[in-house]
This record gives C-alpha cells, sequence and structure tokens, in this order.
C-alpha cells in the first residue's frame, strides 16, 4: 500500500474517531425528531399536534418551564386532554433530568410507561449515553432505546464539559461554550447565576442551569 493511501485511511479513521467521541460525549440526547419546548419558536410550535396560534403564543410568554410536570399542567389549563398534550410530545418536550427525574415526570416521556420509572432510577447515576444505550437497551432494544434518549439529558460537568457536550444543551450556542469555560473552576449555583447573569436573564440562566452539574 502506497504512503498516500495509508494517509488517507488515517485521516479517515481520525474523521470517524472524532465524531463517534462527539456522539458519546453530548450529554442532552439526540433528537429523533423531538424539539426542546423551551426553545422551539412559537411558529414551530403552533404547527405541532394539538396545537393553535393562540395556544402557542401563550406556551412562549409562559416559558421557561422547569419541567415537563410544569408543561404539562399547563397544557391542561389551556383546556387541552392528556391525550392531546401526549400527542404534542411526540414533537416538542422539557427534556428529563435522568439523574434526577421524578415517576410523574417520566411517566410524560411518550412510551415510557411504569417500567421505565424504575429502570431510569435504577442505574443512577447516569455518567454517558452508552451506559444508557446498554443498560436501556437489554429492556427494549436499540431503536427505543434512542428514541427514549430524545427526551432526557445527563447534565455536563461544568468544569470539565467538551464544546461539544455545551452545544448539545438547547439553545446554549457558542457564546455560552466560551462563557461556561471562561468562569472555570465553578463552585457554587451563586457564581453562575451572577456570571452568566451577565449575558442573559435570570429565566433563562435557570434554564441552563437545569442542564448542568458543578463537581
Amino acid at each position: 500500500m502506497t504512503a498516500r493511501a495509508l494517509a488517507t485511511i488515517s485521516a479517515f479513521t481520525l474523521t470517524f474517531s472524532l465524531a463517534a467521541s462527539t456522539t458519546a460525549l453530548a450529554q442532552v440526547g439526540k433528537s429523533l425528531g423531538v424539539v426542546d419546548a423551551n426553545t422551539a419558536s412559537e411558529a414551530d410550535l403552533a404547527t405541532m399536534p394539538s396545537m393553535s396560534p393562540a395556544i402557542a403564543k401563550a406556551l412562549v410568554a409562559a416559558r421557561p418551564f422547569d419541567n415537563i410536570v410544569a408543561l404539562n399542567t399547563f397544557l391542561l389549563g389551556q383546556k387541552l386532554t392528556q391525550e392531546q398534550a401526549n400527542a404534542f410530545y411526540g414533537k416538542a418536550f422539557v427534556h428529563i433530568n435522568l439523574n434526577t427525574a421524578t415517576a410523574d415526570e417520566i411517566l410524560l416521556v411518550p412510551g415510557a410507561g411504569r417500567r421505565m420509572t424504575r429502570e431510569f432510577a435504577e442505574y443512577r447515576p447516569w455518567k454517558t449515553w452508552a451506559q444508557f444505550d446498554k443498560e436501556i437497551g437489554k429492556y427494549v432494544g436499540a431503536q427505543e432505546t434512542a428514541r427514549l434518549a430524545q427526551y432526557a439529558f445527563i447534565p455536563v460537568n461544568l468544569n470539565t464539559a467538551s464544546d461539544d457536550d455545551i452545544l448539545s444543551i438547547p439553545g446554549a450556542g457558542r457564546r455560552m461554550v466560551r462563557e461556561f469555560k471562561e468562569y472555570r473552576p465553578w463552585k457554587s449555583q451563586a457564581q453562575f447565576e451572577k456570571e452568566i447573569g451577565k449575558y442573559v436573564d435570570a429565566k433563562e440562566v435557570k434554564r441552563l442551569f437545569r442542564y448542568v452539574v458543578i463537581e
């Protein structure tokens, strides 16, 4: 094999490895079509099942929702039935924290059911999606495991998170990659609120803090 061919293979292998690493590190489940209800545009929300322009507008005004139970309460208050709310969750959701989600939160994940309230809790603390794939895949297979993952997140460690970890947080963007890294080492939630609060309002600080942990 020529040196040129070897170099090509090496470059391909490196690219593949980096891509695989990025997928493994991202701490918010990969979307298979479900968007974050706290950051989706009003126009997009209005096109989703059970939505109307008026409900979409009210939803955006009420954001951010601290968790999916809060969003569910809001939608029922808008006179949607639980079945209509569930249909909406097939397209938009507020991610659950795999390490802290209550049974009520897990039960709102479409198709999760009582079994996943047990399995999600049994394997805590969750550290990686590889762990999730392995453990939950025992019960439902790879395709269903991937579908469930898009409704959840594993908190990113503010002091060690990679760029890709941070970018997986809905609405974070490159600016928060810079800011999250600039103020390391992080010591407390109060420090996070002070420093990130320089760039976004208090509601957005609170929303972002849902996705992180300080270790």
